[in-house]
């Protein structure tokens, strides 16, 4: 028993203190060899020698954990000293920070558009059923009011879906002409490759009288843009369905990665959607008040256009702070 102490009380690192654990009380250690020969002791003598053995057990539990204390101490000295950082020495490494992609790709968009006398609005995260879908001709029954894309709160407010309602505060609030566009952040219960819970949007409205106004002008804005954004693409516009513009038109320009000839990216069809729009619904203009009025709005996807500008796969990568990702941008 003695020696096996004296191993223990001079062990130099916790694996060599696991292993005279081992061999004392592991299932083949010499604590459980004892303990399996009681069996062959006469009754009167098996009491002692039990008594005995457990001491001893005790005796060497205790000289494990209290050797353990202090081999973590030590452990944990040593570490703390390894990791030591001298926060007086002088270091001429310098690295500098990057703007995000999504952001940048923002900066970049609004830049455009206040160039062209847009101006910026900005409106709640949190908005009411009104500005979010009655103001905007989306009925009771629409589909986009559905549980599974809308995060409602309690008090029957909701996370916006979109940056819409944002025209139509501004709408309320100011009289025509309205040359804005609205950025921000958006939330929808989604979650893949191409969705995430969170997102992000730009959105225009151009108001004014109702002769002023046609989708030959939304038609021209947008096609200097795309071309401002992608270089010299392909657009084509088509016929689509949106509560809030009539007509409406989903927007696509030839795909960046194959110059239209077809590939994985867009489906093998030439072709990359990339933002939606068309002329304001008059029954939008109703809900604000406005007669005689003409507009038209687009809205597009913020991390749509990083994902293609910088030729990025996978939409969840742009949210996960990858710091070789991100330094791509400096």
């Amino acid at each position: 028993m003695t020696q096996w102490l004296e191993k223990i009380n001079s062990a130099e690192s916790l694996e060599v203190l696991e292993n005279l654990r081992v061999e004392t009380l592991g299932k083949k250690g010499v604590i459980t060899a004892q303990f399996a020969k009681m069996k062959d002791i006469p009754g009167p003598e098996k009491k002692e020698f039990a008594a005995n053995l457990n001491k001893q057990k005790a005796e060497i539990i205790e000289a494990l954990e209290t050797k353990k204390i202090v081999l973590e101490k030590e452990a944990l000295e040593a570490k703390l000293k390894a990791d030591k950082i001298d926060v007086t020495r002088f270091n001429n490494e310098l690295s500098c920070g990057a703007v995000h992609p999504v952001a940048l790709t923002m900066d970049r968009i609004i830049e455009y558009f206040q160039n062209l006398n847009f101006a910026v609005e900005e409106g709640p995260l949190v908005e009411d059923d009104f500005h979010n879908f009655e103001a905007l001709n989306l009925p009771k029954y629409h589909p986009a009011r559905d549980m599974q894309d809308t995060f409602y709160n309690k008090d029957y407010t909701l996370l916006r879906t979109h940056t819409s309602p944002t025209q139509i505060r501004t709408m309320l609030n100011q009289p025509t002409p309205i040359r804005m566009i609205a950025p921000g952040t958006v939330f929808r219960r989604d979650f893949d490759l191409t969705h995430t819970p969170m997102f992000h949007q730009i959105e225009a409205l151009v108001v004014d009288e109702a002769d002023k106004i046609s989708f030959a002008n939304l038609k021209h804005v947008l096609v200097e843009f795309l071309h401002h954004m992608f270089g010299d693409v392909d657009v084509r516009f088509r016929p689509s369905f949106f509560p809030f513009t009539e007509p409406s038109a989903e927007v696509d320009i030839s795909c960046v990665f194959c110059k239209g000839d077809g590939c994985r990216v867009c489906s093998h069809t030439g072709w990359l959607e990339v933002l939606g729009c068309g002329v304001v619904d008059q029954n939008v203009f109703k809900a604000v008040g406005y007669e005689n009025k003409s507009g038209y709005a687009f809205g597009l996807g913020v991390e749509r256009f990083a994902m293609l500008i910088h030729n990025i796969g996978d939409l969840r990568s742009l949210f996960e702070s990858d710091i070789r990702l991100l330094g791509q941008f400096k």
